[in-house]
């Protein structure tokens, strides 16, 4: 009987790392921060946390199929500057919305169709579409902020960055939509279980008779459009784009997804630990910014939280 206790005590625990190691972390900093658990720090964090939550939702879709999205910045940057500038030339806010979302699918199409089709390694295709969407954004924006107009869509769609709803801030509901449909495509629909098979067993899947190159398009597309929403976001906050905006979010985005227990081979992970993962990462930052740790230190902290999370995850694997 002891026995069984002692496993069934190290399967809990086992399945709730990343709850515990958020619990760990929350608590070491009530410890150190007097101000953390204040009300104003935590919509902070929650607002902050929302954008590389729904980045990191298509990246869990990219991971779980044993590939990886390096364009996610990118396409925030680049989506995020076409909205400026149509919100800026006058376009209604929702006609604006909906092309700059297009845009964000027909990249994550190209990026599928350059997995599948055309045979590259997921690594190679989007460190590609990374350079050469960071190089257009450069050339669209002349290497200069986009601002936006004074008018009523203007100070509308700012409200989608900055404004609050029933005492929360509006990007976290959409976090929260997005966290929902995606947890419903990977639990209830067929899609969701062809991208755990085509992770655990791609040969197998093909053999099976799924359409794995539709598979991949789906999820580069579903990457690229969640992208192109956090662009949108970050956009309406700032009130600006900017042809530097987004970079190094990929890695905030992978390092969510491998916390929240999604193996980096694929076919192992859910949406709920990519939400616990993503609100470690926020919490870090959170965590430095109130500690007055200077700021380039956090990519050192992340790193090393990314390799430590993967080389745990090769450990488990050889367990098995």
């Amino acid at each position: 009987m002891k026995l069984t206790s002692g496993n069934s005590v190290k399967d809990i625990i086992q399945k709730n790392k990343p709850l515990i190691v958020l619990l760990i972390l929350c608590t070491a900093m009530a410890c150190l921060s007097d101000s953390f658990f204040s009300w104003k720090n935590l919509l902070t964090v929650l607002r902050q946390t929302s954008i590389n939550a729904v980045i990191a939702t298509g990246m869990t879709f990219a991971i779980l199929i044993g590939g990886i999205d390096l364009s996610v910045g990118s396409v925030l940057a680049i989506c995020g500057a076409v909205a400026a500038s149509l919100i800026a030339s006058g376009m209604d806010m929702f006609l604006a919305i909906l092309i700059t979302l297009l845009l964000g699918l027909a990249i994550g199409v190209v990026n599928g169709l350059l997995i599948s089709k055309g045979r590259l390694q997921p690594f190679i295709a989007t460190l590609g579409t990374m350079t050469l969407l960071r190089g257009l954004t450069l050339v669209y924006t002349k290497g200069k902020p986009i601002g936006m107009s004074g008018g009523a869509d203007s100070l509308l769609f700012r409200k989608i960055g900055s404004g609050y709803l029933l005492g929360l801030p509006i990007p976290v509901y959409i976090m929260i939509i997005v966290f929902i449909i995606a947890y419903y495509i990977l639990r209830h629909l067929r899609m969701g279980r062809y991208i755990y098979a085509l992770g655990s067993n791609e040969e197998a899947t093909i053999y099976s008779g799924i359409k794995t190159d539709k598979v991949k398009l789906f999820v580069y597309g579903a990457s690229a459009l969640l992208a192109s929403l956090a662009g949108i976001i970050v956009t309406a906050r700032l009130g600006t784009a900017a042809p530097t905006a987004g970079e190094g979010y990929e890695l905030d985005a992978i390092a969510a997804v491998v916390l929240g227990g999604t193996s980096m081979s694929g076919g192992v992970g859910t949406i709920g630990g990519t939400a616990v993962g993503a609100l470690i990462i926020g919490i870090l930052n959170n965590a430095l910014n109130l500690l007055q740790v200077p700021s380039y230190y956090q990519n050192v902290a992340k790193g090393a939280v990314i390799l430590f999370a993967v080389l745990l995850d090769r450990k488990q694997k050889s367990v098995r």
